[in-house]
């Protein structure tokens, strides 16, 4: 999974994880964005509150990480951050949310 910078996974790589490792889905766009469209199942942890909240919201560090933004620019300095948490399974959906509409997965609105 080294095609989007060191963290990164296609849109089917993530399906990979969620189904086979129980991988946990963040959406780190603002909350608006969030409300507009995100990966069905996401939660929403906005980036700049990631460093506060990520350790009550997924309490188990074993768990893959999915960290989902517009395009892969925020959630690629998500994996940073997660990591320094203790999450050494971080990853950052390469292309955002545009990579996996264009893939034809699942998004939820509202």
């Amino acid at each position: 999974a080294k095609n989007g910078g060191a963290n990164g996974v296609s849109p089917a790589e993530a399906v990979q994880l969620m189904n086979r490792e129980k991988a946990v889905v963040v959406d780190v766009c603002s909350a608006d964005e969030y409300a507009r469209e995100h990966v069905k199942g996401a939660r929403n942890i906005p980036l700049p509150e990631l460093q506060d909240k990520l350790s009550d919201a997924v309490k188990n560090k074993q768990l893959p990480l999915v960290l989902v933004c517009a395009s892969g620019m925020r959630s690629s300095r998500a994996v940073g951050v997660a990591q320094k948490l203790g999450y050494e399974k971080a990853f950052s959906l390469t292309g955002g949310l545009k990579a996996w509409r264009d893939a034809e997965l699942p998004v939820s609105k509202g």
